[in-house]
């Protein structure tokens, strides 16, 4: 092979290099500069519906109907929030479909009367006897001295005591 030949190889074999080595690097700046396309989906959340148990530092602690443009904080004024209520700290729990559910307790230390009539086997004059109980001698300290309350007897404490509490 001439010198001329291996001038001409040397030659051809660097443009070949260039021209791939160019297409590499303008493909990779053409890819780069070509907008990428976003595309969120629209799905809009479920309505909410059903019904909203609201306890703690509220006047009229139970169970409120949910509508679709109901807030947090319209239910909570239906509910009349206490003054020293912690806002901060409000807890929302939503279970699976079919999940089971634990009943929600009462507290027999904070209840008033009406509520404690929801209790299975407590009318008006059991529960207002629980009120009076409790004004008189002090908070509950376990729910089984709920048996001290005038009226309330082992069969009746049988049926609600697994809906109350003497705690939050």
């Amino acid at each position: 092979m001439s010198r001329a030949d291996r001038f001409y190889l040397f030659i051809t074999v660097f443009l070949v290099i260039a021209i791939v080595v160019g297409g590499v690097m303008l493909a990779i700046k053409h890819s780069k500069s070509q907008p990428v396309e976003i595309v969120l989906s629209q799905t809009m959340p479920p309505a909410p519906s059903g019904e909203v148990y609201i306890s703690g530092a509220v006047a009229n602690p139970g169970i409120y109907s949910l509508k679709e443009d109901d807030t947090i904080q319209a239910l909570l004024s239906d509910a009349g929030v206490e003054p020293d209520a912690d806002l901060s700290h409000i807890k929302i729990y939503l279970p699976r479909e079919g999940e089971k559910q634990s009943p929600q307790k009462i507290n027999i230390n904070r209840a008033e009367a009406w509520l404690l009539e929801a209790l299975p086997g407590i009318g008006e004059s059991r529960a207002q006897a629980i009120v009076d109980y409790r004004n008189e001698n002090g908070p509950f300290k376990r729910i089984e001295d709920l048996l001290r309350v005038k009226g309330i007897g082992e069969g009746t404490f049988n049926k609600i005591k697994d809906y109350i509490t003497v705690s939050d």
